[in-house]
């Protein structure tokens, strides 16, 4: 791979060791970047720490990390007090246990890495990992540390290498039960979920993020071009959301359900050559229009 690979170690599994190197899988690196600026001097503005009661910088070596005890009362923590707190890394990632892909609960996955093989000399060990995986369809569980921090993370045979994803830790994910608590009962007309499965069958398609649009991104860039440039800028609109005594007739006009009433109460006798002629250019103004 052309990008530095950013951990090496190795997959332990019982007594079978094989090494690798750890890439990131995604990045933010190409998305537009914006600092902070003095709107009246236009200088890029840098940030300095203050004390909150005396109101004057406080220089670097007197920078520390605390802990709030109570209001206004704070612990101290040294560099390296923070630093012995972190655990030894031997640089492995020790499976516990595997598990089968349909049980995993995405809502615990963190970040993807791509793990490859460190040389060609572990690509046997390698693909023989990796194909026990995939024939088993499973995911492999295992603990190191990245970043200073022990981590769960999830191993599962991608393409033709693997894909460890890190794991949040259960008490940073909320319960789903307590997020949706405050949802209540809905009895759907049937006619209505008939028109929502309906739109899901004919807007089915394949996973192809190629085809993902970042709209924010695209918007930004354009701000900022059009700011370069002095061109007006034109803000996008919202959309409405749906009320409830609409909500029938948008899956109707969704389906296609206009289209079909109009197509129904179309005549079937033929116009005259005559006739059309006069509709036509009655209509060929409004498609000027339009266009």
């Amino acid at each position: 791979m052309a990008a530095r690979a950013i951990w090496t170690g190795a997959i332990k599994i019982a007594e079978v060791v094989c090494p690798v190197k750890m890439y990131t899988a995604a990045t933010t690196s190409e998305r537009i970047a914006l600092h902070m600026v003095n709107r009246k001097t236009g200088h890029r503005l840098r940030r300095v720490y203050v004390d909150e009661k005396t109101n004057k910088p406080v220089e670097q070596d007197d920078q520390v990390k605390g802990y709030e005890t109570h209001e206004g009362s704070y612990v101290v923590l040294e560099p390296e007090e923070i630093a012995a707190a972190v655990p030894d890394s031997d640089k492995v990632l020790s499976v516990d246990r595997f598990i089968a892909c349909g049980q995993i609960d995405q809502t615990y996955f963190d970040r993807p890495y791509y793990l490859l093989p460190a040389s060609e000399a572990t690509e046997e060990t390698f693909v023989l990992i990796r194909e026990a995986l995939r024939n088993r369809k499973a995911a492999a569980i295992a603990h190191t540390v990245l970043f200073r921090r022990l981590r769960p993370v999830l191993i599962r045979a991608h393409h033709k290498g693997l894909i460890a994803t890190t794991l949040n830790f259960d008490y940073e994910v909320r319960s789903s039960r307590e997020a949706f608590s405050g949802i209540s009962k809905q009895k759907i007309d049937p006619e209505m979920l008939e028109l929502a499965q309906h739109i899901l069958k004919t807007k089915a398609g394949k996973f192809e993020p190629d085809k993902f649009e970042d709209r924010y991104e695209e918007a930004l860039t354009e701000m900022v071009r059009a700011k370069i440039e002095g061109r007006k800028i034109i803000p996008f609109r919202t959309p409405e959301p749906t009320k409830a005594n609409d909500l029938l007739e948008a899956l109707r006009l969704s389906a296609g359900g206009k289209k079909e009433q109009d197509h129904k109460k179309a005549p079937k006798k033929a116009a005259s050559a005559k006739d059309s002629s006069t509709k036509a250019s009655k209509r060929a103004p409004a498609r000027r229009k339009a266009s």
